[in-house]
């Protein structure tokens, strides 16, 4: 199949730059944008992405329609577009891109599949591609291959395998490493500050874990604005590592952490307003003032 118009659900930080990539590279994207905000309107005329107005719509215009939503929105929004394509009578491919565990990913795709569309299991990892070779998006099902249509179009899409959670769980696995790590990270910086003492242990770090200080100063400035959406990941990993038989406490303990940052003024900030240059001294002291659990 062709794939020549992709709708995007929903164009938010992430799913506008794959637009715009898209668009750049000659298709066409378009988003059902009734009912959503001003900035995911804003967001979308960025990128060139047109509005149809409904889901319905979107379905019916669409070749594919990718998924790129805070985990929390995956299954409600795979409801809608399942409801429109059982009234359209169209066998739609449904792309799941969402952080979210294999098991949700597993049902999900069953519920495409029970209206006629065909699914495909993807993750995203690396920041939203708009600097080439820094995004891979990773991609299974018996339908994966058709995706590497976009290869030639922008994207780095990389089959991994023809079973429904695979995409999935390579992105709980690799999330749970560098988000886990930033929530830990965040955490002692703001522990070290308040209990003044974060000067000798960032000594002690750019010394002895220059790797790790390195990754620290690029990590925590990026995550603040985009902490809201991490608290449903790490839940999401939390419960993938429960089914696997591990413990899943790590990862809610991560979870709480960035649900500490996004009630901060710097999680409030939204990715574009964000001051990515602030640096990172000064970014532990807003957090070690404003974040309470109280």
């Amino acid at each position: 199949m062709p794939i020549q118009t992709i709708g995007i659900l929903s164009p938010g930080d992430m799913g506008q730059a794959i637009a715009a990539v898209l668009n750049q590279h000659g298709l066409k994207t378009i988003a059902a944008l009734d009912d959503r905000s001003e900035r995911t309107r804003q967001l979308a005329a960025a990128a060139n992405i047109q509005d149809v107005g409904s889901v319905r719509q979107l379905v019916i215009e669409s070749d594919v329609v990718l998924s790129v939503l805070v985990p929390a929105a995956a299954t409600q929004a795979a409801k809608q577009v399942a409801e429109a394509i059982a009234n359209v009578g169209k066998p739609i491919l449904y792309v799941d891109c969402n952080a979210i565990a294999p098991q949700k990913v597993i049902n999900i795709g069953h519920l495409i599949e029970s209206v006629g569309g065909t699914f495909v299991d993807a993750s995203i990892i690396g920041p939203p591609p708009r600097v080439p070779n820094r995004t891979r998006i990773y991609t299974s099902g018996k339908q994966a291959n058709q995706l590497q249509q976009l290869r030639d179009r922008g994207l780095d899409v990389r089959v991994i395998g023809d079973e429904i959670g695979q995409a999935s769980g390579l992105k709980m696995s690799y999330a749970a490493l560098t988000k886990g790590l930033t929530a830990i990270g965040t955490e002692l910086l703001i522990a070290a500050h308040r209990l003044g003492l974060d000067k000798e242990l960032w000594d002690e770090v750019s010394n002895s874990q220059q790797e790790l200080a390195s990754i620290l100063t690029r990590s925590i400035p990026t995550m603040t604005p985009k902490a809201h959406r991490w608290v449903g990941e790490m839940e999401e990993i939390a419960e993938t590592f429960k089914d696997l038989g591990l413990t899943e406490q790590i990862f809610y303990g991560a979870a709480d952490v960035y649900r500490l940052v996004k009630e901060t003024s710097l999680g409030k900030e939204t990715p574009e307003k964000s001051n990515r240059d602030r640096p990172l001294d000064e970014i532990i002291t807003i957090l070690s003032y404003e974040a309470s659990d109280t």
